[in-house]
């Protein structure tokens, strides 16, 4: 299995598992062994032809002396590793580094391959895994929820995974295409008998692999966003076109008679996000949206031209119905051996319109044309419409067979995806409205100094502004490049969804929401642009959602009071009733963490959901209105991540109702995504755990003594995280030194800067390249600080009667809490993947020893308090002994990792050492920093959540 937090199969309650024998595990795990043995002595093959057999042997070495190194803690191999490794030429540890990440690599193909395969031979024995919706639905018809309340659920529900680019993403697309070609080849030998066809699809494999090595890892230039756009829509044309309209069959399977709006969607931030990112301009927002919408129409083209090669029915032979009849008459296909094919005729004008469509939304051309373009649908309605048509003449005449294999897919394809492809939400700083609004006031000599207002004198300013019909902008006055660019932003907004219709854009995020004046101020905007039209004291309807984002402890405990203050406000719940009735508010999993450590974090998250459901449950204003919580969790358990059916589950009683959105980021797209088959499931998985969630409601209002004790813990978690990475003296110095940060900041891996500001202050760091860097040097600290040392206080002295029934109580909280089980699980999986021996030799290159043994001993300790708390709970000693498929995964894949670690603590030694101002002179360290770069892609590939 990955080395990733995907839930381990299991049977259903029903039938419960026998024990497994290490014998039936190593049997089961037989192919997976082989298909890595046989992608590992490919590679090396091709290492051998195209670096010679010297590389080749140095390879091997290395491999071997890790293994020693970590299996066997062989003293001697650890001197003879260190020796050797720095003996390395900078070409030769390039090419090791190249050859342990292309293995970690595709190590990840193998995996995944025999993580699908375990799946379908549990179905075939009738055996359901966990996250399934076949396990979901029998769940809930055992509980005897009827199949009308699940349909009715999805029928109002909304779940939109968001896909999402930062400063981490390391996989080039050419890289992901070539890895792509080698999942697919690895799948088929599954089915291959002949000794003749394994051959030859061992040649095409190798062919790949040959690719990788010969194709550059790292890009020589600047990530750009139009580079993150590509990325992502590549996701597209793999997995989402094809697998979520899968998903809804296997779901109209097993409830029929019942239909379902799209309420499973794909969201995206990619070339709308703009906070922090100076990348991100109205340009960027109209190529991100044009570029979505070529890709869903491209779809829809192939597929109705293969529609057009399969319904070669004859009207000679079938009877279609007068509507079909029509729509093949209105066609332009007058080729006379179609004459009696009036499926085909009708789908070369359907072609023809939906070119026209594309030329006209895109501006790029269809690759076929039998006719010329036609008149452009004006909506996916349209398109729709006629796609029905087809299928009420095909069942017409016996012939819905042929419905299911590509015209329903086709057809629910064009539900969900329309003509925009994915919602694409807009990103800006609470900070950055408020300059362009006291710019707005002070040339309008509406207001001098905005900015100096009080938070009262701001709401009343701007409640008055919204009531006024009249715009801020003065004609012909001159404003800064920031304020044009931010106002046409919002332009290109309306633009596009004009454009490309309702579902393009829907949520305006606003990140570092600290006040209600923050909400005002973007419906101020939006009114500027005509994105909201009406006055507040009138009939005023928005088109967008403004969608709060709190992030930070502080915003947290605030946030309810925030909402409750902004809905109190005249006209504001009239307006948003008018629009929708829909109200969205993004919570930050990740600037949580950073400020306040993994309990605290984790903790204020649920206390902020409990409270806002409270609020919209209880206030007047909030009646009629559909609370949807937006969950920005990041790859890192220090930053939101891990099992998603898991993290579903466990939301607070009350939150979920069928209402979800989560941000997908980073490696944890491509492990999730990447091949087809997982990354259905992991939607399947998305959907399962919402359904659970709303109607079985797994999570009940939690004891008060469970909840006392959970904000006890977090008290002392907060102290004793705050303690060690802000108040210790040196801390920063010593994060900067000890991890990769400053070499991450260089490398062209994504187009917004790895900090807010050019300090070195952590506040000023992005969460995202903080709990990466840790995770590069194996640290992982945001994932588990603070939490060792608040239990072991908590508990008070060993042996004491205080000991014993705190001790108890958080055993029941583990056993009888979804939340705190969780949590716990995933502290055990980031404390299994947290190496401090690798991580001491980071040590090494903190100038101040002193201070990096002293730090380096907190951490240590902070550590060793965590592993023995949790262990005190659970009861287990040995980490991940309730997931044994994620231990033998890390037992197996860590000693191809380590020599990564080890080579990047060297290169950085050596980067390090030559004056900045020198570099750009000396010819070697441009190998260098290839070689710091090449070490960061395997380590994240190999770790897979490191995001």
């Amino acid at each position: 299995m990955p080395a990733s937090s995907k839930a381990t199969p299991r049977r259903a309650k029903s039938a419960p598992p026998a024990p497994t024998s290490s014998r039936q595990a190593a049997d089961k795990n037989q192919p997976l062994m082989d298909d890595i043995r046989l992608l590992g002595r490919i590679l090396g093959e091709v290492i051998r032809e195209q670096e010679g057999r010297e590389a080749y042997e140095l390879v091997e070495r290395i491999r071997q002396l890790s293994v020693a190194f970590r299996h066997k803690h062989d003293a001697a191999a650890g001197k003879s590793f260190d020796k050797l490794l720095k003996s390395l030429s900078g070409e030769q540890t390039v090419s090791v580094i190249r050859a342990f990440s292309y293995f970690s690599h595709l190590a990840n193909i193998a995996e995944d391959r025999h993580h699908v395969r375990r799946r379908e031979v549990h179905e075939r024995a009738g055996s359901l895994a966990e996250g399934s919706l076949a396990f979901a639905l029998e769940r809930l018809h055992e509980a005897g929820v009827r199949p009308a309340e699940i349909a009715k659920t999805l029928q109002h529900g909304f779940i939109s995974p968001v896909l999402t680019a930062h400063p981490t993403e390391v996989q080039r697309k050419s890289i992901l295409d070539a890895e792509r070609a080698v999942a697919q080849l690895v799948e088929q030998r599954d089915s291959l008998h002949s000794e003749r066809e394994r051959r030859d699809n061992e040649a095409l494999i190798r062919a790949r692999v040959t690719q990788l090595w010969q194709t550059r890892m790292l890009r020589y230039s600047k990530l750009t966003v139009a580079d993150e756009i590509e990325n992502a829509l590549s996701y597209y044309q793999a997995t989402f076109l094809r697998q979520i309209p899968k998903l809804y069959a296997e779901l109209e399977e097993a409830l029929p008679g019942h239909e379902f709006n799209s309420f499973l969607r794909m969201g995206h931030w990619i070339g709308g996000d703009r906070d922090g990112n100076p990348n991100v301009t109205a340009t960027t927002l109209r190529h991100a949206l044009s570029r979505q919408s070529e890709v869903a129409l491209r779809h829809y083209l192939t597929e109705l031209h293969e529609l057009g090669a399969e319904l070669s029915i004859s009207a000679r032979l079938a009877q279609v119905t007068p509507e079909m009849q029509a729509l093949a008459e209105r066609s332009p296909d007058r080729n006379e051996h179609r004459m009696d094919e009036p499926y085909r005729r009708a789908l070369t004008g359907m072609y023809a319109r939906a070119a026209a469509s594309l030329q006209q939304l895109t501006g790029t051309e269809a690759l076929r044309h039998a006719v010329a373009p036609q008149a452009p649908y004006a909506s996916p309605d349209e398109l729709l419409a006629d796609l029905q048509v087809i299928e009420r003449s095909l069942r017409s005449h016996h012939a819905g067979a042929l419905i299911a294999p590509r015209l329903k897919p086709l057809m629910r394809a064009v539900r969900v995806f329309g003509f925009h492809l994915a919602t694409l939400d807009l990103r800006q700083s609470s900070d950055q409205h408020e300059a362009v609004i006291a710019e707005l006031l002070s040339t309008a000599r509406v207001e001098a100094d905005y900015s100096a207002l009080d938070e009262a004198g701001r709401r009343a300013l701007l409640l008055r502004l919204l009531q006024d019909a009249r715009p801020l902008r003065v004609h012909g006055a001159q404003y800064s490049e920031k304020t044009v660019g931010e106002l046409a932003i919002f332009e290109a907004a309306l633009e596009s969804l004009q454009r490309f219709g309702r579902e393009a854009l829907r949520h305006y995020i606003i990140s570092h929401t600290e006040s209600v004046s923050d909400l005002l101020e973007v419906l101020l905007l939006l009114k500027e642009v005509g994105l909201l039209r009406g006055t507040l004291d009138g009939e005023a309807v928005s088109d967008l959602i403004v969608s709060p984002l709190f992030e930070t402890i502080g915003d947290l405990r605030e946030a309810p009071l925030i909402m409750a203050e902004f809905y109190a406000l005249p006209g504001i719940s009239a307006l948003l009733k008018r629009s929708g009735g829909e109200q969205d508010i993004m919570l930050g999993y990740s600037d949580s963490n950073k400020d306040g450590g993994v309990f605290t974090s984790s903790w204020e998250l649920y206390r902020a959901e409990i409270a806002l459901v409270e609020m919209f449950a209880t206030l007047p204003e909030a009646r009629g209105i559909t609370l949807r919580l937006f969950h920005g969790r990041g790859g890192t358990v220090g930053r939101g991540g891990g099992p998603s059916y898991q993290a579903i589950l466990a939301q607070p009683p009350g939150t979920v109702n069928g209402q979800i959105r989560l941000t997908e980021q980073g490696e944890v797209i491509a492990s999730k995504y990447a091949n087809p088959e997982i990354g259905r499931r992991n939607l399947e998985t998305l959907v399962a755990a919402t359904l659970e969630a709303t109607l079985l409601h797994p999570t009940k209002s939690a004891p008060k003594s469970f909840l006392e004790a959970a904000q006890a813990l977090s008290d002392l978690s907060f102290g004793a995280y705050r303690g060690l990475v802000y108040d210790t003296p040196g801390f920063a110095e010593y994060f900067f030194a000890a991890t990769p940060i400053r070499e991450i900041a260089e490398l062209n891996i994504g187009s917004r800067p790895a900090s807010r500001k050019p300090t070195r202050a952590i506040e000023d760091l992005r969460a995202i390249p903080w709990g990466f860097s840790w995770g590069q040097s194996r640290v992982a600290l945001p994932g588990w600080c603070g939490f060792g040392s608040a239990v072991l206080e908590f508990l008070g002295p060993e042996g004491s009667e205080q000991h014993a029934k705190n001790l108890g109580l958080l055993k029941r909280m583990f056993k009888q809490w979804p939340f705190f089980r969780t949590l716990l699980s995933n502290l055990d999986m980031v404390l299994a993947k947290t190496d401090l021996a690798i991580a001491e030799r980071y040590v090494d290159l903190v100038e101040d020893k002193r201070l990096g043994k002293k730090i380096c001993a907190a951490v240590k300790a902070e550590f060793e308090r965590t592993s023995l708390a949790l262990s005190l709970i659970t009861g287990e000693r040995e980490r991940l002994a309730g997931n044994p498929a994620l231990a033998r995964s890390i037992s197996h894949r860590f000693p191809y990792i380590d020599p990564l670690n080890h080579l990047q603590v060297e290169l950085l030694r050596r980067y390090r050492a030559v004056p900045l101002e020198s570099r750009a002179s000396d010819p070697s360290m441009e190998r260098v920093q290839r070689g710091i770069h090449l070490s960061i892609n395997g380590i994240a590939a190999g770790l897979r959540n490191t995001g």
